[in-house]
C-alpha cells in the first residue's frame, strides 16, 4: 500500500500508535536489575517487523543485553545510510512514592506543559518514546514511497547502566552497521 501522505497516515491512525506505543511502556526493561531486557528486545522485534524494517537480535555475550538490529534498504539506490542509535532500557522506578500511578502503567495526562495530553510513564520520553517516534516515521516513508537513503536501527539494552559492551559489539559488527 502506497500512502500518499504520511502526516495524514499518522494522523489517522493515531489511536493504534498510542496504543502500540504503550504496549512497549508496559514491558519492563530496567538493565540495572536485568528485568524484562530479553522480553523487551522480542518486543522491539516485533516493533521493527511489524513496522516494514527486517530485523535480528544480536547478542555480544550469553548474559549481556542483546542489541536489536534493524534496516531498510532503499530502492532508489542511494549509497547513502543514516544509522539511528537508541535504546530499550529504563531507569527503575524508585522511588516509588514519587509515582502517580504504577511506573510501567502509561497514563495519560494533560498538563500545563501538555494541554493536549502527554502519556506518563517510565521509558516514555527516555527512550521508549523517540526510538518508537523514529519506527514509526520510518514506516510511514517507506509506505509512502519517500525513504531515499538507507536506514539502520541499533537499538542497545545497557545504555542506562553505561553501554559497557557497546564498543566491542561497534568492533564485532562495524560492516553490518556500515
Amino acid at each position: 500500500m502506497i500512502i500518499l501522505n504520511p502526516l495524514k497516515h499518522i494522523d489517522s491512525n493515531m489511536k493504534n500508535l498510542v496504543s502500540d506505543l504503550q504496549t512497549l511502556i508496559r514491558q519492563p526493561s530496567v538493565s540495572a536489575k536485568n528485568e524484562g531486557i530479553q522480553e523487551c528486545a522480542k518486543l522491539v522485534k516485533k516493533i521493527l517487523n511489524t513496522s516494514g524494517i527486517s530485523s535480528e537480535i544480536l547478542r555480544l555475550k550469553e548474559n549481556v543485553a542483546p542489541i536489536v538490529y534493524g534496516e531498510v534498504i532503499s530502492k532508489k539506490n542511494n549509497s547513502k545510510t543514516l544509522l539511528f542509535y537508541n535504546h530499550y532500557d529504563v531507569q527503575p522506578a524508585d522511588p516509588l512514592e514519587l509515582w502517580d500511578s504504577p511506573a510501567f502503567e502509561p497514563v495519560i495526562k494533560k498538563t500545563t506543559l501538555h494541554p493536549e495530553g502527554a502519556i506518563f510513564a517510565r521509558g516514555a520520553c527516555d527512550d521508549k518514546g523517540q526510538m518508537f517516534m523514529h519506527i514509526k516515521a520510518l514506516e510511514a516513508m517507506v509506505q509512502s514511497d519517500a525513504l531515499h537513503c538507507n536506514i539502520k536501527f541499533m537499538i542497545e539494552g545497557e545504555e542506562e547502566v553505561g553501554s559497557a559492551h557497546l564498543e566491542p559489539f561497534l568492533e564485532k559488527h562495524r560492516e553490518k552497521l556500515a
